[in-house]
């Protein structure tokens, strides 16, 4: 495997072959899939239609066939990556180990159990797959990656090169061109130097993110990255979105969501908004003239859109009085304009009668946080991800304009929201990378520094083999969202892969969080300690723009289907 003409040394640790083992191995791992997805179909299919009912009834096997689906795209992932490096010059000792450590653990984890969550195993023998079916698994170059894949060497070994390179951004080439990564090293650095000296003190007081670094942000061009040109933005891709957002979710996962707000109103407008809209609102929206908030939840409604009751009422002069209740709306309170969903259509009761609008308002203040008329709110106290603040809104004859109405057009709001979920989810997977980087960073300072019985804590293999388990699925997650973006660019339908992105970001966010706080021990409980915040905010990542439930729900249905 040459590099710049010479020969990348290996050590002893790294499998012979590797990448020829880990490229056969995802045939097989593919059969498995295609097995279970077929035994499941015939359990759910009534009358030659997939049954909502029976879905519902095995629901635990059809999560796991969407979690199973995800490991096998997330290897699949894994080998593209690593065969692109090769191809540059790029696949070395850090990047040999990840990807061997990645493929000897997930694929013991496809034969033995898959946790969709701390305390949901998924076995072979809940999607309907027999003892003879996982043996398809048990090819040569499988065993060989599961027997010597994962090892405590490899995980020493690789945690020993982490401490060497400290100084790189991220741990392995992330197999991104050379434009994203001087756009990574640009956010690394105001994050290191403008996040985080501050995050922490920001969560501990509850405090608003201040509007001088939302300023310095929109100097930077975060909430225009990938409006078009000729509406102010700078036309950017979807993987500078995640770069971007994952580097400023590395530094506080409330100031890598600010963009979020933007991006998804600005994909709304893009896609349901007149013309007249679009020349309106997204140079707005991209210099942060006007900062934007999403209604959509409903107290008692969750994910369940279709069921939403606030109402929009057409009055006389064309334009709406809104009247209802929403809940968990983020950073409600400083901005300018909403991207409300009401029920437009009183005779409706599912998502059809929905109608989406840019409805305005006045930003508030501290003293008076919602002073618009017809607008009552108050805060919802949070765990984590304070930065933005979460709140209750009252509306009571709100007024909202009738050129507002998105589109120009009543109940088509549900499609038009359904339209934003994979750039969302995309975002979503990214920040969660960012918050997993962030618990690994914090927790390899601590198991460097921190002394007990006579060395650091980083030469104790658990410790040490946590922190390498951290890099591998962090890459991992790395790039399955980094596909969902590619494919999201490439113009192409990528829910499945977004939310597959999604899913496992989550997971892998909470598990280094977890892990880094374990790591700092009772430290780690204490309130002073960065991670003690990381945890809380990683925690709300299984949850919004989705729950993970929701996620695999959707991801198989569409497998099925």
């Amino acid at each position: 495997m040459p590099r710049d003409g010479q020969p990348i040394p290996e050590t002893d640790v790294i499998l012979p072959d590797l990448l020829s083992l880990t490229k056969a191995a995802i045939a097989p791992a593919q059969v498995m899939l295609d097995t279970a997805k077929e035994r499941l179909r015939a359990e759910v299919t009534k009358d030659g239609r997939i049954s909502g009912g029976l879905v519902e009834a095995n629901q635990t096997a059809a999560h796991g066939l969407a979690w199973l689906a995800t490991y096998v795209e997330a290897l699949r992932q894994m080998q593209a990556w690593a065969e692109k490096l090769q191809g540059e010059g790029k696949f070395g000792e850090v990047e040999q180990l990840i990807q061997q450590i990645a493929f000897g653990e997930y694929l013991w984890q496809l034969y033995g159990g898959i946790p969709m969550s701390q305390g949901e195993m998924l076995r072979p023998q809940d999607i309907g797959l027999t003892q003879e079916d996982q043996r398809a698994l048990m090819i040569p170059e499988v065993m060989t990656l599961a027997q010597g894949g994962n090892t405590q060497a490899a995980r020493t070994r690789l945690v020993e090169l982490m401490q060497e390179r400290a100084a790189e951004i991220t741990v392995g080439a992330s197999g991104l061109d050379e434009e994203l990564e001087m756009i990574r090293e640009q956010f690394r650095r105001y994050s290191v130097d403008r996040i985080l000296p501050h995050a922490h003190e920001w969560h501990l007081k509850d405090e608003l993110i201040p509007m001088e670094v939302i300023e310095e942000l929109a100097e930077m061009g975060v909430f225009g990255l990938t409006i078009p040109e000729e509406y102010g933005g700078f036309g950017l891709s979807k993987a500078s979105m995640c770069v971007v957002s994952e580097e400023l979710s590395r530094g506080y996962i409330g100031v890598g969501s600010l963009g979020t707000r933007s991006e998804i109103a600005a994909e709304l407008i893009l896609a349901g908004g007149t013309e007249e809209q679009k020349q309106k609102w997204l140079p707005a929206l991209a210099s942060a003239e006007k900062l934007p908030t999403a209604v959509f939840t409903e107290p008692n409604t969750g994910s369940d859109l279709g069921s939403l009751r606030t109402r929009a009422v057409k009055d006389e002069t064309g334009d709406y009085k809104v009247t209802g209740n929403k809940t968990w709306i983020t950073h409600a309170s400083r901005t300018h304009v909403m991207t409300l969903l009401a029920r437009t259509d009183p005779n409706t009761t599912d998502y059809k009668g929905l109608s989406m609008f840019l409805a305005e308002k006045e930003p508030g203040t501290d003293e008076h946080p919602f002073p618009t008329e017809g607008m009552t709110g108050g805060e919802i106290e949070v765990l984590g991800y304070r930065g933005m603040k979460e709140y209750e809104l009252g509306f009571d004859d709100f007024h909202v304009k009738g050129e507002n109405l998105l589109g120009g057009e009543e109940g088509k709001g549900f499609k038009q929201l359904m339209e934003t979920f994979e750039s969302a989810r995309i975002q979503t997977a990214a920040r969660a990378i960012g918050v997993a980087q962030s618990a690994l960073d914090v927790a390899m300072q601590y198991a460097q520094d921190r002394k007990q019985f006579g060395k650091s804590l980083i030469a104790f293999p658990r410790v040490s083999g946590k922190l390498a388990m951290m890099a591998v699925e962090i890459m991992i997650a790395r790039q399955l969202t980094y596909f969902s973006a590619w494919e999201k660019d490439e113009g192409r339908r990528c829910d499945v892969e977004a939310g597959m992105a999604k899913l496992l970001g989550a997971r892998v966010a909470w598990a280094c969080a977890d892990n880094g706080l374990q790591i700092h021990g009772g430290n780690g409980f204490a309130l002073e300690y960065t991670i003690s915040r990381i945890l809380c905010d990683a925690r709300i990542l299984n949850i919004f723009e989705g729950a993970a439930e929701i996620q695999a729900q959707v991801i198989a249905r569409r497998l099925l289907g």
